[in-house]
């Protein structure tokens, strides 16, 4: 055993994706025997391999939808965070126009008063 700690994010990732393949795999594996149920005239070898090479093409299909997913989530979160870049940017430039304003008010106050 290593002496490093275990980040828990990581670890949870890993279990996460771990029962997202299985779940994929048994969903395609229960759809590969629905597909090849009706195709009475296949042999039992004929038929595990057509459930085998759908299972393959489903997970493959999953597969990319993940990553096109992950894709999409990252560049939303780019544009996200870009926008909430400019607005932090207007929102700092706003407060220091107001402080600048409010400053320039007590200075004018003072002069008048003094």
């Amino acid at each position: 055993m290593t002496d490093r700690p275990v980040d828990a994010r990581v670890l949870i990732n890993q279990v996460e994706g771990h029962l997202l393949l299985q779940a994929a795999l048994a969903e395609g594996r229960a759809e590969a025997a629905r597909f090849a149920r009706p195709l009475a005239w296949l042999t039992d070898t004929q038929r595990e391999e057509v459930e085998a090479r759908f299972t393959e093409q489903y997970l493959a299909l999953a597969r990319d939808s993940w990553e096109r997913t992950a894709r999409r989530g990252a560049e939303l979160r780019t544009e996200y965070e870009e926008t909430y870049r400019a607005l932090r940017h207007r929102v700092c430039a706003g407060i220091l126009l107001g402080a600048a304003c409010a400053a320039a008010a007590a200075l004018l106050v003072v002069v008048a008063v003094g």
